[in-house]
């Protein structure tokens, strides 16, 4: 089996709210409302993004505010169909896709 896909990543701080909520929670649920096929939240270690102030989890440095990746995958339809109003509630970050190739699903 070899089907075509998209992978679409959200890059955004731990500490992004939306509608009063941590951003990350919001959008698993929202995905999985959409009936998107796969989504993994990822807590980074360490990171930095446009404004170049580091994140990290070390003990002397600890922040509050750890970078999160989202990976969704599903159609490439699928994921234009959602990029819009995903877009529109991530305030700043980095979202972007890339096409896949899927050797392995489910069972």
């Amino acid at each position: 089996m070899q089907d075509k896909a998209k992978l679409l990543k959200v890059y955004v701080g731990e500490s992004e709210r939306y509608k009063n909520k941590p951003l990350y929670q919001y959008l698993i649920k929202w995905l999985r409302e959409k009936e998107i096929a796969g989504v993994t939240i990822n807590r980074g270690i360490e990171g930095y993004g446009q404004d170049k102030v580091v994140h990290t989890a070390r003990l002397l440095e600890l922040s509050a505010d750890l970078p999160i990746v989202l990976e969704i995958v599903d159609t490439a339809e699928k994921i234009e169909e959602i990029l819009p109003e995903l877009c529109q509630m991530v305030p700043k970050g980095l979202v972007f896709s890339t096409d896949i190739f899927i050797h392995k699903y489910g069972k």
